[in-house]
C-alpha cells in the first residue's frame, strides 16, 4: 500500500441498504443509519467516554425525511451522506440533493450542503432535530432503556446546551449552528435556493467539559486536518509496504494496515503513547487481553503498539484487593470504561480485573517484544511489572496451590467466565452439562507456561542466569503436570478445562490449537492434536471452529460453542507452525483468507461454522464487531508466522500456501531497524543498508 496524503486513505464503500455507518477517532465515534441520521430507540448516536451524548439527530427537509441514496466513510474519522428530498408532485423526478459531510474528533462537525438541480427556485425549511440522553454505551448497545436523569436545555450565545447530573458528575454537551433558528430540541433554517445553485451550513457538536479530552482525536475540525487526519497520515508513512501476487491477500493485508491505524487510542496519562482498543464500535476502549494479543500480532507492524500497551497496564496493573472490581495485586485489568455511571460497568468500576489470561499474557508480550528488539532500558522498566504478574499467578491465580491457575468470579458484578470465551454457555463438556468453577483452562496453562519461558529469556537480559534456571524449571514442571492431567487418552486430544472437581471438561475445542501456540503440548502427542483440529468436525473448510461438531453444545450461529475467529485461527496457525505442521497450517490459512475475501477484506470478529461443503459462502455473526482489533492483527500474525521469520537469526524461511505466490513486506520493524522481507529469499534486507 502506498502511503497518501493527509485524507486520502481506502475508501469503505457502504453499499445501498446497509444498515449502519460508523466514523471513530480514538475513543470517540459516531453510529447513525445511511441516510446520517440517529434515533434514540437504534443503537444510533455520538459517543464520547462511553456516553451517548447525541441520541437524536434527524434531518428533515420541509418537513419530510430524506431518502437516503448512498453513504460512504472515507477516513477512519469522516463519513459522507448522499440522499435526496421528496418532490411534492408525485410524477415529477426529484431535484432536490442534500449531501452531509461528517467528520468527528473529540467533538462533530457536520455539513449540510442542499443542492437544487431544478429549473425553479425552492423554497425550503431544513431542520435538524437534537436531543440526548447521556446513555451508558452498553445500554445502548444491548437496548436497555435506563433512565439517568432528566436532560437540561438552555440556549445561549453558543448555541444549544443540554446538560445532566448523575451522582454527582455532570455532563454537557453543546450544540452550534450559525444563522440557525435554535429552540431547546432543534436548529432550523429557511432557505431560498435558485436553480442549479448549492447551500451550506455547518453543525458543532462538543462536550463541554474540561475532562473529556482525547489527544487521539483533537484538534480543529477544519476540512480533514484534524489530528486525527494527521495521526492516520503519519501511520500510513510508517507501515509497511505490502506487495503480494495474491490480490486477495494484498487487499487483507491493507485493510489491516488501516484498520489497526483507526483503533488507536492513547492513555490520557501518556498521551505520547499508543494504546490498541479491543474493536469498534462498542469497545473503543482498552482491554487487557484483547489489546496484549493485537500488540503481539502487530509487533512487526509497529512495535510502538506494545510498548504503548505494556506501559499503560503496568501503569493500571492492580495493587490491592477488591472484590468488587477483582483487582488484586499484580493483576492486569480486564477492561477500561468511563461512563457517567460507573454502576453500569463490569464490577461496578471503571477498572475491572475479571481476567485470568492477561496477567500471564503481559509477560508473554514482553518477552516477544524484547525477542523483536525492544529497547533494553524499556524491557527493563517493565520487568518489576512482569514479576508483579507471575506473583499473582503464584499467589492468586493458583489459589488451591495444585499448579494450574483457575478463575472463578468474585462478584455476581462482574464476568462468569474469565477466559478469551467468556459467554455464559462457553465451557460445557461432551454432553452439553456446564462446567462448574473454580475452571482451570486449558489454553491459560499453555499462556503460563509461555510467560515462565519468556521471563527466563529475559532474565538473560540482566545476567541474571539464576532467575533463567528458575523460570525454565517452573516452565517444565507445569508442562510436565499439564499433560498428565489435560490428555484424555481416550479421546487423543486435550480437555478444555478441569473443573472445581478438578474432572477433565472433555469437549474438543479449539483451545488446544492456543496451547500447540505456546508449546506447552508433549511433541509426540502434536500429530493426534492436529488430526483433531483439521479434521471435518472442527475445520469448516473457512476456518477451524471453536467447538466441534459433534458436541452437545455445537450451534454454528453460537458466540463460542461453534464459530469461527479469525484470531483464533491466527494463533492456532502459530502452534501447526510451532510444531512444524505447515500443510494442515496453509490449509487453514488459505480457508480463513478465502472467507475474509467475502467480508470486503476485513476479518470479521468471528462468523459462523457452517460447514463449505454445505454452504458456499461464509455466514456474517449478526453481531461481529467490525474492525475489531486482534480479528485485524490477525493477518500479519499469519503473514510473518508463515514467512518463517525469525528475529534473532534475521532470516526467514517461508512455508506459504503456493496459491499466495510471492509475497513482500518492505518495512517491517526488527531490532529497532527496517527490513524487507521476501518470501523468494532466506535473507532479511535492511532499509537503507
Amino acid at each position: 500500500m502506498k502511503p497518501g496524503p493527509v485524507g486520502v486513505g481506502s475508501p469503505i464503500s457502504v453499499l445501498p441498504g446497509a444498515e449502519d455507518v460508523t466514523v471513530l477517532a480514538g475513543s470517540s465515534f459516531c453510529r447513525s443509519d445511511r441516510a446520517g441520521d440517529m434515533r434514540p430507540e437504534h443503537a444510533n448516536g455520538l459517543f464520547i467516554q462511553d456516553t451517548r451524548v447525541v441520541s437524536l439527530w434527524t434531518l428533515t427537509v420541509n418537513g419530510t425525511p430524506l431518502d437516503a441514496l448512498s453513504a460512504a466513510v472515507v477516513e477512519p474519522y469522516a463519513a459522507t451522506f448522499v440522499a435526496r428530498v421528496h418532490h411534492s408532485i408525485e410524477t415529477a423526478e426529484p431535484t432536490l440533493v442534500v449531501k452531509r459531510h461528517r467528520l468527528i474528533g473529540d467533538q462533530l462537525r457536520e455539513q449540510v450542503v442542499l443542492e437544487n438541480f431544478g429549473g425553479e427556485t425552492a423554497q425550503v425549511r431544513l431542520q435538524l432535530d437534537v436531543g440526548a440522553d447521556f446513555a451508558d454505551l452498553f445500554d445502548v448497545k444491548e437496548g436497555r432503556q435506563t433512565e439517568i436523569g432528566p436532560v437540561r436545555a438552555s440556549i445561549g450565545d453558543e448555541g444549544l446546551e443540554l446538560s445532566i447530573r448523575h451522582r454527582n458528575r455532570r455532563r454537557c454537551v453543546l450544540i452550534h449552528a450559525a444563522d440557525a433558528t435554535t429552540t431547546d430540541d432543534s436548529l432550523a433554517w429557511q432557505v431560498s435556493i435558485e436553480p442549479q445553485r448549492t447551500w451550506s451550513a455547518s453543525v458543532d457538536v462538543r462536550v463541554t467539559e474540561p475532562h473529556i479530552h482525547d489527544p487521539t482525536a483533537t484538534g480543529p475540525l477544519v476540512g480533514d486536518t484534524t489530528t486525527a487526519a494527521q495521526r492516520m497520515h503519519d501511520w500510513r508513512l510508517a507501515a509497511p509496504v505490502v506487495d503480494c501476487e495474491n490480490p486477495q491477500l494484498q487487499s487483507m493485508l491493507e485493510r489491516t494496515s488501516e484498520d489497526l491505524g483507526a483503533l488507536r487510542i492513547t492513555d490520557n496519562e501518556r498521551p505520547e503513547s499508543d494504546v490498541v482498543a479491543a474493536g469498534a464500535p462498542w469497545f473503543m476502549a482498552l482491554f487487557g487481553r484483547d489489546s496484549l494479543l493485537t500488540s503481539l500480532f502487530a509487533l512487526p507492524w509497529d512495535p510502538r503498539l506494545a510498548k504503548g500497551t505494556l506501559n499503560t497496564l503496568a501503569r493500571l496493573q492492580g495493587t490491592k484487593i477488591d472484590a468488587l472490581s477483582e483487582e488484586e495485586p499484580g493483576r492486569i485489568l480486564h477492561e477500561v470504561r468511563w461512563g457517567i455511571d460507573p454502576a453500569r460497568a463490569l464490577g461496578a468500576s471503571p477498572i475491572y480485573y475479571g481476567s485470568v489470561d492477561a496477567t500471564p499474557l503481559f509477560v508473554i508480550l514482553l518477552g516477544e517484544a524484547a525477542r523483536w528488539g525492544m529497547a533494553q532500558e524499556d524491557v527493563l522498566t517493565l520487568l518489576p511489572a512482569a514479576d508483579r504478574a507471575l506473583a499473582w499467578v503464584s499467589e492468586f491465580g493458583d489459589a488451591d496451590g495444585d499448579g494450574f491457575v483457575e478463575y472463578e468470579r468474585k462478584t455476581e458484578l462482574g464476568l462468569l467466565n474469565q477466559g478469551w470465551k467468556d459467554s455464559l454457555d462457553a465451557l460445557k463438556f461432551a454432553n452439553g452439562q456446564s462446567a462448574q468453577g473454580p475452571i482451570a483452562l486449558a489454553e491459560v496453562q499453555g499462556y503460563v507456561y509461555a510467560a515462565y519461558r519468556a521471563r527466563s529469556s529475559l532474565a538473560v537480559l540482566t545476567g541474571d542466569s539464576v532467575g533463567m534456571r528458575h523460570w525454565l524449571a517452573k516452565a517444565e514442571e507445569l508442562r510436565d503436570q499439564f499433560n498428565d492431567a489435560f490428555w484424555l487418552p481416550d479421546h487423543q486430544y486435550y480437555a478444555l478445562a478441569l473443573d472445581g472437581r478438578k474432572r477433565p471438561v472433555d469437549a474438543l475445542a479449539s483451545n488446544q490449537g492456543h496451547c500447540l501456540w505456546t508449546g506447552i503440548v508433549a511433541e509426540d502427542r502434536a500429530d493426534m492434536v492436529v488430526d483433531h483440529l483439521v479434521s471435518p468436525d472442527m475445520f469448516s473448510g473457512w476456518g477451524v471452529r471453536t467447538l466441534a461438531r459433534g458436541m452437545a453444545a455445537y450451534n454454528p450461529v453460537s458466540y463460542h460453542n461453534g464459530s469461527v475467529w479469525p484470531h483464533d485461527n491466527a494463533l492456532l496457525i502459530g502452534g501447526l507452525a510451532r510444531y512444524q505442521r505447515y500443510e494442515a497450517a496453509q490449509r487453514v490459512a488459505q480457508g480463513l483468507l478465502e472467507a475474509v475475501s467475502y467480508f470486503g477484506a476485513r476479518p470479521p470478529e468471528l462468523f459462523c461454522g457452517f460447514d463449505r461443503r454445505g454452504l458456499s459462502f461464509p455466514v456474517p455473526y449478526p453481531t461481529s464487531c467490525s474492525p475489531q482489533a486482534w480479528a485485524a492483527a490477525a493477518p500479519i500474525a499469519i503473514v510473518t508466522t508463515l514467512l518463517g521469520i525469525d528475529p534473532q537469526q534475521e532470516v526467514v524461511d517461508p512455508h506459504l500456501p503456493a496459491v499466495w505466490g510471492r509475497v513482500q513486506l518492505a518495512g517491517l520493524h526488527l531490532n529497532g531497524r527496517r527490513f524487507t522481507v521476501d518470501s523468494a529469499g532466506p535473507s532479511l534486507v535492511e532499509q537503507g543498508a
